[in-house]
Order: structure tokens, then sequence, then C-alpha cells
């Protein structure tokens, strides 16, 4: 029976590279001279932390990360901001989350949609993945064009087609 999964990953590779690239424009802006401000990945916990001195710089830093990851073709939507916490001295720290995984109300949403949709597809929640299976390859199209017109608040990828 053909099938395939939705999920939502982030290439990290592409995510440093938009990280690291942001880090040198604000570096080199000047508006940022003199400053203490640090962006740094922790790749092992998906989390952008961001230190500096003021909310203006730290709107700053955000739109510079935002832009970057548009211009990597990535989904700006992945990131989960965090609130601002005051760090040591006058810093302000903000943690940035990246969401990987569909979680478990987006695939309820997801779910959700397709049954209204009508569709001959049985759609199913498997972890951090929906999986849908249908008889003919063209429902399962369907499938992938109706959940692209729809917003879940996380990019979605669409892998795994098989016959």
């Amino acid at each position: 029976m053909p099938s395939f999964d939705i999920v939502s990953k982030i290439d990290g590779q592409t995510l440093d590279n938009a990280i690291n690239t942001a880090k040198k424009e604000i570096l080199n802006r000047y508006d940022f001279n003199d400053s203490k401000s640090t962006v740094e990945l922790d790749k092992k916990t998906n989390v952008v932390t961001i230190v500096t001195e003021n909310d203006m710089r730290l709107k700053a830093i955000q739109d510079s990360i935002i832009s970057r990851m548009v211009k990597q073709n990535l989904d700006p939507k992945a990131l989960d901001f965090g609130d601002e916490q005051a760090a040591s001295g006058n810093m302000i720290r903000k943690e940035i989350k990246i969401k990987e995984g569909v979680d478990k109300e987006a695939a309820k949403k997801i779910v959700k949609k397709i049954k209204d949709s009508g569709l001959k597809v049985q759609a199913s929640i498997m972890d951090d993945q929906v999986r849908v299976q249908g008889k003919k390859i063209d429902d399962l199209q369907a499938v992938i064009s109706l959940c692209r017109g729809e917003d879940f608040g996380q990019p979605l990828q669409y892998i795994n087609m098989r016959n």
C-alpha cells in the first residue's frame, strides 16, 4: 500500500552555516562596535543562545538570524523564541530552541485535517511523525497539497514516498 511520512526536520549543517554567517554579519556591523554580544549554537540540544547588552541589539541579532535562515532555505517557523532573561551585569540572555519533529498538537491537527478532507487515506501518528497510507498515489499527492496549504506552526517535509 503506498505511503509517505510527514516530518519536521532541519538540516544541522545548513543551520550551523546560517548561524555562523549571521555571527560574522553582526561582528562587522557598525552599531555593534565595542559590543560584548555572543551568539552560540549548541548542536546537541539544538538551542541558539544570544547574550547582548540591550533589547535593540537583541532584536537586530534575531532579525539577522531569521534573514540568514531564509537565505539558506530554512524555515524560520522552526525557531521557538523563549523569554529574555537577565544575565550577569547589564546583559540580556535569550535562548532560541530549534523545533525538531512534529509535536503532538500539530500531529493531531494534521490528522484531523486529513480526515476532514474526505480523501480515502489513513493517517496515523508515529512518535514525532505522521504516516499517511492510501490505495492511490493521487490521493497521497492530494494530502501533500492539502497540508502545504495549511499552517501548522512548524515547517513540514514529506518523505519516504513508497509504492
